[in-house]
């Protein structure tokens, strides 16, 4: 069943790994059900411990994942079609279909993991100073707080 949607991202991750589902231990496999409102987005983030292949439900999602040598790999798959995100890689989704989306999301590993990108840098605890985020970023140090603000 798709579950609500009505957040910051648009978005709800149903997963089913080895944290849900014990006997998965050792297994190299899981999955999740990633729902999507209108205008959804499933945040740059990694997987550092699976390569993930995603099945769309139904809906219209722009997908991309960046390579090492800084190439993005993108495109629009609708209801039927599949992409893989290579393990460790930074990717992400967006619905920028007019109505909702859903796909499933399957795993090689009974622990994929995930990495949010932007919660990372900007929500460890204890914090990354704001000057090394302000250089890496080349923004002011009162952007790194506005950003730290909205995601704490």
């Amino acid at each position: 069943m798709p579950k609500p949607t009505n957040n910051m991202l648009g978005l709800a991750v149903t997963p089913a790994n080895v944290m849900q589902i014990p006997g998965l231990n050792t297994l190299g496999v899981s999955m999740a059900r990633v729902d999507f409102g209108p205008d959804g987005l499933n945040p740059p983030h990694t997987h550092p411990r699976g390569t993930e292949i995603l099945f769309v439900l139904y809906g219209e999602l722009d997908v991309g994942f960046i390579t090492t040598a800084n190439v993005l790999v993108s495109m629009t798959i609708k209801q039927g079609d599949i992409f893989t995100f290579p393990k460790g890689l930074v990717h992400f989704q967006i619905n920028n279909g007019k109505g909702p989306a859903a796909a499933i999301a399957a795993f090689d590993s009974q622990n994929p993991g995930v990495q949010a990108i932007a919660a990372t840098l900007f929500a460890a605890m204890p914090p990354v100073s704001d000057s090394v985020l302000s250089k890496a970023f080349q923004i002011s140090n009162q952007e790194v707080d506005a950003i730290k603000s909205k995601l704490a």
